[in-house]
């Protein structure tokens, strides 16, 4: 049997935040949403946060563990669907054709826009 690939734990998305209630910084991870790691600088949650997710994940692989696949390294058809209120779609075809778009068009841009 062949030994999957090691994830690379620096693909992983990671945000780090000020805690005020901790008084020192928070790391987080998206595809790890229960973990975080506080420090008292940016850098040090962040790479206290690296190294223990290191750790899981090689735990996870020794037991035969689904590894979550970093956002960076999965691909996206680019499509999905959404389903509105006929109300809602009328007004959106309105607005969209008031500024000379497609629907399609006037969602993507209002979805960049966030």
């Amino acid at each position: 049997m062949q030994t999957p690939p090691q994830v690379d734990v620096s693909h992983y998305s990671y945000r780090v935040t000020w805690s005020a209630e901790d008084a020192e910084f928070v790391a987080t991870c998206v595809e790890f949403p229960s973990m975080s790691w506080l420090a008292p600088t940016q850098l040090e949650a962040l790479q206290g946060l690296e190294a223990a997710l290191g750790d899981v994940v090689a735990d996870m692989e020794e037991n035969g563990e689904a590894i979550p696949v970093p956002f960076s390294e999965r691909t996206y058809s680019g499509t999905f669907n959404v389903r509105i209120g006929e109300g809602l779609h009328r007004q959106l075809v309105m607005h969209a054709a008031e500024d000379g778009l497609s629907l399609n068009q006037f969602v993507v841009k209002k979805l960049a826009s966030t």
